[in-house]
C-alpha cells in the first residue's frame, strides 16, 4: 500500500495565527483509535517536577495483514522540505519470568543537581511546547513515502524476515475480516516469540516456522486486544509528542479519518527532528545551555546493563523484565563497550541464527551485518542543546551519558528529550505517569 502525499504548504495548513484558535481544536479527550490526552496546565498552576523520569521502553503488539504490501526507505530518513514562518509567541507480557542473578556491575550513580524546576519559570521556556501544539501532524509527514503492511494471515517467520528485509522495525497490521487495522506488528513481538519458546540450540523453535501472526496474537493476547494507538493527521505534533510517550510506544500510526488507511508513522526521531530543523528559527530558550547534570534529563538509577560476556538470552530476559529498548554493553570493569538494542535482535532473523541464543552478546555485536546506531555517548557537563544536536545529526534514538573512563552514569532517550521539551512546560509528566 502506498500512499503518496504531495502539498503545497500554505500559512493556513501551517498553523499560522489566523488558524490559531484554541478553541478551534476537537476536544483533547478522544475515544475509539485516538489516543486520549489531559489538557494542558499552564505552568504556573503546574506541580513541580523533580525530573522528566526514566524512558518508555515498551512497543505496541499487535496483529498484521497481507505481505508487505509496498517497500521503501524509512520515513524517518526522509527529507522535510516544507518551510515554516515564525511568529512572535512561539514552544509495552508473557508471564511471569524466572528472575536470573544479576551478571553485570551497578554503574555509578549520577546526582542531578535541581535546576529543571527553575528553568520551567523563566520565560520563553514553553516555545517549543507552543510550537508543537501549533502544528498538526500532517506538517511533519514526509512528502512522499511508502509504507509495509502486513495482513495477519502472514507466517509470522516471512513477517521478521521482510522486517529485516526492509531495515524497518515495525508494520501495521490489517485484519481482512474486519477489514480495519488492527495493530502493530514490531521487533518486541519478535524478542517476546523467541523468550517464549527458545529451548536449547539443539531445539528448533518450531513456532517461528508455523505460526501465523494471528495465531501468535491470539496465544499472546490471549483475547485481550487492545484498540490500535492513532492519531488524525488533523491532531497536534503535541498530541502526538504525549500519545507515544504515555502509551509507551515507539510507532504511532496517522490514520485517514475517513477511510482508515494508514498514511503516515510517526516516530519519536521524526518528531525530534522536524522539531530540531525549525526549531532553529524559534527564539531558544535559556534551558539549552544548562547542562544535562544541572537539569537531570535522564535515566540515572537503576539502569537496565548487560556484560559483553553475558548470553544473548540473558539479554532478551532483560529487554522482557525491564521493557526497555537498548541495553549499554559493560566489561567486568563497568565500562560501555557498545549498545545492544531490540533492533539487534532482529539481526538474528536475518542470518537465521536464532536458535543459537548462548553466543556472548560481545559476540554477536561483532557478527552484524546491518548498519546500525553505535555507541554514541555524552557527559554530564555538556549542554542539553549540544546532546539535542548529537541526537538529531547522528539520527540515533539515544545516548549513553559516561565519564571521562567511559564508565557508565545513565542514558538520555528521544522520550526524555521530547518529554522536556514539550510535555514538561506544559505541566505534564507522561513518563513518570
Amino acid at each position: 500500500m502506498e500512499h503518496t502525499l504531495r502539498r503545497n504548504p500554505s500559512w493556513s495548513s501551517l498553523g499560522g495565527p489566523e488558524h490559531q484558535d484554541p478553541q478551534a481544536r476537537p476536544p483533547a479527550e478522544c475515544t475509539g483509535l485516538e489516543a486520549t490526552f489531559p489538557k494542558a496546565t499552564h505552568l504556573s498552576q503546574a506541580a513541580p517536577l523533580a525530573r522528566v523520569g526514566t524512558p518508555p521502553t515498551e512497543w505496541d503488539i499487535s496483529p498484521l495483514n497481507h505481505a508487505a504490501s509496498a517497500v521503501g526507505s524509512s520515513p524517518d530518513d526522509l527529507e522535510l522540505d516544507i518551510e515554516f514562518p515564525v511568529t512572535a509567541d512561539w514552544g509495552y507480557e508473557l508471564g511471569l519470568v524466572e528472575e536470573r542473578p544479576t551478571l553485570c556491575p551497578s554503574p555509578r550513580a549520577l546526582l542531578p543537581r535541581p535546576g529543571w524546576d527553575d528553568e520551567l519559570q523563566k520565560p520563553g521556556a514553553q516555545v517549543y511546547m507552543h510550537f508543537m501544539q501549533e502544528h498538526t501532524c500532517y506538517d511533519a509527514m514526509a512528502t512522499s513515502s511508502k509504507l509495509v503492511i502486513f495482513d495477519i494471515t502472514l507466517e509470522i517467520k516471512k513477517a521478521f524476515f521482510a522486517l529485516v528485509a526492509n531495515s524497518i522495525r515495525a508494520a501495521p497490521l490489517w485484519d481482512s475480516k474486519k477489514q480495519s487495522f488492527v495493530g502493530m506488528l514490531t521487533i518486541t513481538d519478535f524478542i517476546l516469540v523467541l523468550h517464549r519458546y527458545y529451548r536449547s540450540p539443539l531445539v528448533q523453535i518450531y513456532e517461528i516456522e508455523q505460526h501465523t501472526i494471528e495465531t501468535w496474537r491470539e496465544i499472546y493476547l490471549q483475547g485481550c486486544f487492545k484498540p490500535l494507538v492513532s492519531i488524525s493527521p488533523n491532531s497536534s505534533l503535541f498530541e502526538a509528542v504525549y500519545a507515544l510517550i504515555k502509551n509507551r510506544i515507539h510507532r504511532l500510526p496517522v490514520l485517514d479519518p475517513v477511510s482508515g488507511a494508514v498514511l503516515h508513522i510517526l516516530t519519536h526521531k521524526r518528531l525530534l527532528k522536524f522539531l530540531h530543523i525549525f526549531g532553529t528559527l524559534l527564539p531558544q530558550p535559556s534551558f539549552l545551555s544548562r547542562t544535562i547534570q544541572d537539569l537531570g534529563i535522564g535515566t540515572f538509577r537503576d539502569l537496565a546493563v548487560v556484560l559483553d560476556t553475558a548470553p544473548i538470552l540473558t539479554a532478551l530476559d532483560i529487554f522482557v523484565d525491564r521493557r526497555v529498548s537498548a541495553l549499554p554493553v559493560v566489561n567486568e570493569t563497568g565500562q560501555v563497550v557498545g549498545l545492544y538494542s531490540r533492533f539487534d535482535v532482529i539481526h538474528l532473523a536475518a542470518q537465521q541464527t536464532y536458535n543459537h541464543l548462548d553466543i556472548s552478546v560481545g559476540e554477536a555485536l561483532k557478527q552484524r551485518t546491518l548498519c546500525l546506531e553505535g555507541v554514541l555517548s555524552c557527559q554530564p557537563h555538556e549542554s542539553l542543546g549540544e546532546v539535542i544536536d548529537r541526537i538529531a545529526r547522528e539520527q540515533v534514538h539515544r545516548l549513553v551519558l559516561v565519564d571521562e573512563t567511559q564508565h557508565l552514569l545513565g542514558v538520555v532517550s528521544l522520550s526524555d528529550i521530547l518529554q522536556a521539551l514539550v510535555l514538561s512546560p506544559a505541566g505534564i509528566d507522561a513518563l513518570g505517569a
